[in-house]
């Protein structure tokens, strides 16, 4: 694949850790303005190189950092304008609540033990007292006097763990003009409870929401399965995909009267993995909780399956472990055999795949996939048509951390693809730079990198948001 080089032009400095990027005209408008949501609740608009605040919810979201040591993956995790958001003023937000900490599932790190049956069918039972926190999903609109203020509570989620709780997970499909929700299975490691799996279980899916169907339902009760909501919301969704562990949204590309979907899954120890797929078979959650009863999963073959917990990408998930006879080496057991040969055949295959250890002069070691977007654009012409992803920080033995962009050239048949590195010019000099977020105006012209000084959102003011330009000599 042909070397790209651009360069990282600074829009906005001295921010929150940022995770959503993304462009809106505000009602009466005749300016794309670019906004940028920070994992604390604050939510920003950038018009002609000034910054002011759009709304500020950071009394609304869970304290951060207290439980992992500054480190924290809760917060304002997603944000949709609504295609018409021009004429109706609304958008939507999906965050993790504030005063809603509970005790977490059970609080000793997981790692499955494929000797010990034990380690590989826990079950979420005691959820209503055994969880980390609530995430809710809310509708805003921007009042006739140009204050934002809550509509409606979509819906009220609750969580096991701290982590994978999913990133710009917020999008409207172009597609079916819904509002499309990408989470995570609920933490931990390895998805103890097997989440993604569990057709019943929101956790460890992609969901679709029919925001046009105005429900209303006064104080949505707190869930964990589709089958604890109330008929009128069960009503508004459909399930388009498991097998989630950690999804940094969604984008969309059109070929021809198609839409490609792209979606990049985070993972365990091995490899990330970017996803494509353009037919899919949604299924109404009214019709998932009918077949849960009938105990019936006949119609999910056609289901797209990432294939988590029973694999890692292209890889059966292993459990690494020291070899006794050689502290230089560990071994890599398969931690889910029945479950890596059931979903074997009917999982998705990744279009891309990278790995943490990766020897090649022309690849990298990752750590963890933070982005993805399809570019349309033609100021980059190396890049147009291609899709561009981001992982957090390269695995590399000098410092300071830096984290890599990189892109893959992708034709309509979705088939399965190589990747390059994206060479940039920005001199971050000793500052750590963790490439958190990847976003794009709305149509696909524009790139924007958030980057980050720090792993941890407690250090704060640490952000910088960039465009990505061509390069210039």
């Amino acid at each position: 694949m042909k070397k790209v080089k651009v360069r990282l032009q600074p829009i906005v400095s001295n921010i929150n850790m940022p995770t959503v990027i993304k462009t809106t005209f505000f009602p009466g408008d005749s300016i794309e303005s670019i906004i940028v949501a920070t994992q604390v609740g604050e939510i920003f608009y950038i018009r002609h190189g000034v910054i002011g605040t759009f709304v500020d919810i950071c009394q609304q979201v869970l304290k951060l950092g207290s439980s992992g040591g500054g480190y924290d993956e809760r917060g304002l995790l997603g944000l949709a304008f609504h295609p018409q958001f021009y004429y109706n003023g609304l958008f939507y937000l999906h965050y993790s609540v504030a005063g809603t900490q509970g005790p977490v599932a059970f609080s000793e790190s997981f790692k499955p033990n494929p000797c010990d049956p034990s380690t590989l069918n826990l079950k979420w039972i005691n959820t209503e007292q055994q969880y980390d926190h609530i995430d809710t999903v809310e509708e805003w609109i921007v009042s006739s006097n140009g204050q934002p203020q809550k509509r409606r509570t979509l819906l009220n989620l609750r969580r096991p763990f701290l982590n994978h709780n999913g990133v710009n997970s917020l999008n409207f499909s172009p597609e079916t003009g819904k509002l499309v929700l990408t989470t995570g299975d609920g933490g931990s490691a390895y998805d103890p409870f097997n989440l993604s799996q569990d057709m019943m279980e929101i956790a460890g899916k992609i969901i679709e929401i029919d925001v046009g169907m105005n429900t209303f339902t006064d104080h949505p009760p707190v869930v964990t399965r589709f089958n604890e909501l109330p008929l009128p919301i069960q009503e508004t969704l459909t399930v388009i995909a498991k097998g989630v562990r950690n999804i940094t949204g969604i984008s969309y590309q059109r070929f021809n009267n198609n839409y490609v979907k792209y979606v990049g899954n985070v993972g365990q120890d091995l490899v990330e993995s970017v996803f494509s797929f353009v037919h899919y078979q949604p299924i109404p959650v009214t019709q998932v909780v009918q077949a849960s009863m009938m105990r019936s999963d006949s119609d999910q073959e056609q289901f797209i399956n990432f294939g988590w917990r029973g694999w890692e990408g292209v890889l059966p998930t292993s459990v690494p472990r020291d070899c006794p006879a050689n502290a230089m080496l560990n071994e890599k057991t398969i931690a889910y055999y029945d479950e890596a040969l059931k979903t074997s055949v009917l999982r998705l295959q990744p279009l891309i795949s990278y790995y943490h250890e990766d020897p090649r002069p022309d690849k990298f070691g990752g750590t963890a996939l933070t982005g993805v977007q399809a570019y349309c654009g033609y100021e980059i012409p190396d890049l147009t048509g291609s899709v561009v992803f981001t992982d957090l920080a390269r695995k590399q033995s000098n410092s300071p951390v830096r984290g890599v962009l990189a892109y893959t050239k992708v034709n309509a048949d979705c088939k399965q693809s190589d990747y390059s590195i994206i060479e940039t010019d920005y001199n971050f000099g000793s500052q750590a730079a963790y490439y958190v977020s990847l976003g794009t105006n709305l149509n696909q012209s524009r790139l924007y990198l958030g980057v980050y000084g720090s792993m941890k959102v407690t250090d704060f003011n640490l952000g910088t948001v960039f465009e990505i330009v061509p390069w210039v000599p």
